[in-house]
């Protein structure tokens, strides 16, 4: 029951097939009638992204640059759990877990991997070396997808502490961004007798709390708060309230799944108006394939109907805590906000640039920021 196996991804020729079918007959939308993005990813660009998915994307070529990495599964609370398991050859490695969210999954951390696991080899300090575990999250990419109700944040941290248990990892940190940033938080709280300390990039459980002229900081996030209210949420309301009515058109059109999750990839990142200005088709399509291949159009979107609207006890984080404060983050972070429910905050860093897929945007920056943290909890 607490065995680990060996995975590698292997999606067969018969959904490869199916795919590239479904592509050249895709029963297109009319155009938007604006010059923007504000009604939604524009068709010119969605077809021109699914003609490069059907005719010169090579699945096997990514598929096999995924399968650098070691991965494995094991079962934890009657689910299989599917992970990256990178480790390090320097002895005095922490071990770090590192969790992604959505639309996001475990493709957004390969530019990362080799930098936490070897500094050395990528101009930094091997005392700043990493055991690296990238979890897909339970109903995500190649985890299974739960059969009961039940699996939201805080029973997903507790499984990540079953997974470092059972890796033999007594001390480890802890890394997440979008829901990896609520399940490292969640984490932290839970296992702190084992968790040395978690880094965030997106603050969960931080509602505003405006005393007087707000700060610049504040101001800030408010607009943030704003617009996301106002023009960008309709994606959450929909995966909390009905994520299987979703689910049906998702799983069914590729073009549909990709529009889904690639107007994410506009509107969350620091790409100067464009996705490709940040990221090639073939890093874009990585991560799209990863909840087509495996249909988990629906599995994935329950995490927000188990999370949002259901009671839930906030935790408070007593383990040292580091913030990485990217400017086009959806919400960004408020030190103010945060302090009640993470009183021992460590590390605070504005960036410069990048956006909510912080490892995938801006892996230098965020490597170097992982790093400077961790090297004060070791």
């Amino acid at each position: 029951m607490n065995a680990i196996k060996p995975f590698r991804i292997d999606i067969s020729d018969d959904i490869l097939s199916d795919l590239k079918s479904r592509l050249v007959r895709t029963r297109w939308p009319d155009a938007e009638l604006v010059d923007d993005w504000s009604q939604g990813a524009p068709l010119k660009w969605i077809q021109e992204i699914c003609a490069y998915w059907a005719d010169d994307y090579d699945w096997r070529a990514r598929e096999a640059k995924l399968n650098r990495f070691e991965q494995f599964t094991t079962e934890i609370d009657g689910l299989d759990i599917h992970f990256i398991h990178a480790r390090s050859k320097e002895r005095s490695a922490l071990p770090l877990i590192i969790t992604h969210g959505w639309p996001g999954s475990i493709v957004e951390f390969q530019k990362v991997i080799a930098p936490l696991t070897d500094p050395a080899a990528h101009g930094g300090n091997p005392a700043d070396a990493f055991h690296v575990i990238c979890p897909s999250l339970p109903g995500f990419g190649f985890s299974a997808k739960p059969k009961t109700t039940g699996w939201g944040v805080d029973r997903i941290a507790a499984a990540w502490a079953k997974l470092m248990d059972r890796l033999g990892y007594a001390r480890y940190g802890a890394q997440g961004g979008d829901w990896g940033s609520a399940v490292t938080t969640s984490l932290g709280a839970q296992d702190a007798g084992h968790c040395a300390g978690i880094h965030i990039t997106l603050a969960f459980n931080a509602a505003p709390k405006v005393e007087g002229e707000p700060t610049a900081e504040e101001k800030r996030a408010l607009a943030g708060l704003k617009h996301y209210v106002d023009l960008d949420s309709g994606y959450s309301k929909q995966q909390s309230t009905r994520p299987q009515t979703l689910g049906y058109g998702l799983t069914d059109s590729p073009s549909g799944q990709a529009a889904w999750i690639l107007e994410k990839f506009w509107a969350w990142t620091d790409c100067n108006g464009h996705p490709e200005n940040i990221f090639s088709k073939d890093e874009l399509l990585d991560n799209v394939m990863l909840y087509w291949a495996t249909q988990t159009a629906t599995s994935s979107a329950r995490l927000y109907w188990e999370s949002f609207g259901k009671r839930r006890t906030t935790p408070v984080v007593q383990v040292p805590t580091g913030v990485a404060v990217f400017p086009r983050e959806i919400i960004t972070p408020v030190r103010r906000w945060m302090e009640p429910n993470f009183p021992d905050i460590t590390h605070w860093s504005e960036m410069e640039k990048g956006g909510h897929f912080a490892a995938f945007e801006q892996p230098e920056l965020f490597v170097r920021d992982v790093r400077k943290f961790f090297a004060t909890v070791r």
